[in-house]
């Protein structure tokens, strides 16, 4: 039976900074384990191990049994090592078992060099790519293909052939990420591991997912921070801390009760062991007071001495996890009652003609299946108040990968306005911000917020003043998420246009965020499928893939419309 076994983990950065040691815990066979843990803390890392992708600094880490592991950032990558563009083909090889993705490879290679101009490389390449061509179908190539096919088919409704050579940049993150997981779950590896699996999936497709894991007779281990997707598709719960693991032997459903019950466990412990170490120590110095008259209490309390010494050296026990709650100080500021007006706004080839108001004050979510316009949306409202904004501050304002800052722009028909004194503050799904890559974390901040000591205080309450002297670049997806909702605190906005801001945030940060909202002076609009995130906002416009744009004033009639699939095709 295939199980996951990790004894005495430990990993550390290259750099030499120790991320996580002594982790310990099995995955029984056929178990469905979610893997949680603040962010930054070694999530993703800890599976990399585990799939050979990471070398463990000590201990061990394994699976029995084939093993198929799913990255984080599957499918984001829309270029090769080469500059060459990826396509559908490539996607799916990525995934593909590691001496088959090798062969794979170089066929691809081979096939490519049979074009040279020159006759004697070329016929090499020919010889080399019948040879790899023989490899490919001994390896199980060609059933694997099926395979593909039958996942394209169920995902995006054409085989292989139809969509294989297509550019996979034209899929959207759903569809890059569904593709992958249909051919996973419905293959042969008995042990999956999964990282954020329901990252861009709209909510049908978060529903598919958790009853595919459910149903699946695999041993799976995933990562993901959407809490219902949590309660739903585990039996299991693994919390990673800096130091060691423990087990929920449950769902997700009953973990934050385990979790507080075990602190408090924690707590009683420590309390009991730093009272015995005092009542240890005040004895033996007593017996110490009574030796200068007594030999006989001279002995005893050599004893006592002793048996306090071993004692410490034993050690406390382990003491309550520490909250990682980022603390976020979201506050916004005055604009005019109508921060945008859409009058007929449409995005050709996606919407129809949208005409809207949103006010000061509002919570709006865009929602809607996957590759329906919502990011396109959102970068056009990030486009319009970012030009708006650059207008009268004469100068550049980041947009949501275009508008003012440069970027490849939202062509649109129709007018949208920006109110006046509208200052916009932008999230992205992917954490891609240019100016966020420039310099350390600490230069970053204090680009925003010139005192040192108060730049550091603002890391410690986003949990990164241990990260302050490293690149964006060398963050979590978590951690990248917690720096760019530092900037936009300090960048004092009071429009935010948030593109699935929950995605990559741990529990605890998912409702500091939300909490720190609430109390936002601002208008939000905000993308996402994150049902517990979804039940915080006012109203909705839902999406479909025809172009339509379907209104709906609260959040139960809304995630209704989204489980029932309104608006796919």
């Amino acid at each position: 039976m295939s199980t996951i076994v990790v004894s005495d983990l430990a990993y550390a950065h290259p750099g030499g900074d120790l991320l996580f040691s002594q982790v310990d815990f099995r995955v029984p066979a056929g178990r469905h384990a979610a893997l949680v843990g603040a962010n930054g803390v070694g999530k993703s890392t800890l599976l990399k191990v585990l799939a050979g992708v990471l070398p463990a600094d000590d201990g061990d880490a394994r699976a029995t049994g084939q093993l198929a592991y799913m990255a984080q950032d599957v499918g984001l990558t829309a270029v090769g090592p080469g500059g060459e563009e990826l396509t559908v083909r490539d996607l799916l090889l990525s995934v593909a078992p590691p001496a088959l993705a090798a062969v794979g490879l170089r066929m691809a290679i081979a096939e490519l060099d049979t074009t040279d101009p020159d006759p004697e490389r070329s016929t090499a390449a020919g010889m080399r790519f019948a040879e790899e061509i023989e490899a490919w179908s001994a390896g199980g190539g060609y059933q694997l293909e099926g395979a593909w096919d039958a996942a394209c088919r169920r995902v995006l409704g054409l085989g292989l052939g139809d969509v294989g050579e297509r550019a996979a940049a034209t899929l959207s993150g759903g569809e890059r990420k569904g593709l992958v997981l249909d051919l996973l779950l419905a293959g042969d590896a008995p042990v999956l591991l999964l990282d954020e699996p329901d990252n861009f999936l709209d909510l049908p497709a978060k529903h598919r997912l958790e009853d595919a894991i459910r149903a699946s007779r695999k041993t799976i281990l995933f990562v993901s921070h959407d809490r219902e997707l949590l309660a739903r598709a585990s039996d299991t719960v693994v919390t990673l801390e800096g130091s060691g693991a423990w087990v929920h032997g449950s769902s997700y459903a009953s973990y934050p009760e385990a979790r507080e019950a075990r602190n408090e466990r924690l707590g009683d412990a420590l309390k009991r062991w730093h009272q015995e170490e005092r009542r240890l120590f005040r004895y033996f110095k007593d017996l110490k007071v009574k030796a200068r008259v007594s030999e006989v209490m001279a002995r005893k309390a050599g004893v006592a001495e002793a048996r306090w010494e071993r004692f410490v050296a034993a050690g406390p026990p382990p003491p309550p996890v520490v909250d990682h709650a980022i603390k976020v100080r979201l506050q916004g500021g005055d604009s005019a009652r109508r921060v945008l007006d859409l009058r007929a706004v449409q995005i050709p080839d996606l919407t129809e003609p949208i005409s809207d108001e949103i006010h000061a004050g509002e919570r709006i979510g865009l929602i809607g299946p996957n590759g329906s316009g919502k990011t396109h949306l959102l970068r056009l409202l990030a486009q319009a108040a970012g030009d708006a904004a650059a207008e009268a501050s004469s100068g550049p304002v980041a947009t949501l990968d275009g508008g003012a800052d440069g970027g490849e722009r939202v062509r649109h028909h129709g007018q949208l306005v920006v109110g006046p004194r509208v200052v916009p503050g932008v999230f992205t799904q992917t954490n891609v911000r240019p100016e966020l890559a420039d310099g350390s974390l600490l230069e970053v901040v204090m680009r925003r917020l010139p005192d040192r000591s108060k730049a550091m205080a603002s890391l410690a309450r986003y949990g990164l003043v241990d990260a302050h002297d490293r690149t964006h670049g060398t963050l979590s997806g978590g951690q990248k998420a917690r720096l760019e909702i530092l900037c936009l605190e300090l960048e004092g906005c009071n429009l935010l246009l948030l593109d699935e801001p929950t995605d990559n945030l741990d529990i605890d940060s998912c409702e500091a965020l939300e909490g720190a909202l609430e109390g936002f002076e601002g208008a939000i609009v905000a993308v996402s499928h994150d049902r517990a995130f979804l039940r915080r906002l006012d109203r909705f416009l839902l999406l479909a893939h025809d172009g339509s744009v379907r209104p709906y004033p609260d959040p139960g009639r809304a995630i209704e419309a989204l489980s029932a699939g309104v608006g796919s095709r």
